[in-house]
């Protein structure tokens, strides 16, 4: 199973095109931050500009539908993967960031290809 954040402008419009369109189904909705579609094997995040994965990073970037998709690897301590992947020489864009599902960091590979690092809420 693969999970896939979409940065998107308008939370509702992407739910009316991946469920209309490419039938995906709503398993959750947070209504206007973001909602998460399913289909088979795949979990699609539609985050809107009101989510947490849309604020501000330090450095002053902003991340935009196109740019900044990415994929979503689940973690079961967030802290203690940072600090793996810390030692590891690998950078990350932002700090840890709490928001309506859980807790999210971005790192990079060594392409500067973000992936999202996730601990469910709970």
């Amino acid at each position: 199973m693969a999970t896939i954040r979409y940065l998107v402008t308008n939370v509702e419009a992407a739910v009316d095109f991946y469920t209309g369109v490419l039938g995906f189904e709503v398993a959750q909705q947070f209504a206007p931050a973001m909602a998460i579609l399913k289909r088979g094997d795949l979990t699609l995040w539609t985050a809107g500009p009101s989510s947490s994965a849309a604020r501000p990073m330090p450095d002053g970037r902003r991340p935009q539908p196109g740019g900044w998709n990415r994929m979503v690897l689940e973690v079961d301590d967030i802290e203690a993967m940072v600090a793996e992947l810390t030692a590891r020489g690998a950078p990350f864009r932002n700090q840890i960031v709490s928001g309506p599902g859980g807790r999210q960091i971005l790192c990079e590979d060594p392409f500067g290809n973000p992936i999202e690092l996730f601990q469910p809420a709970g």
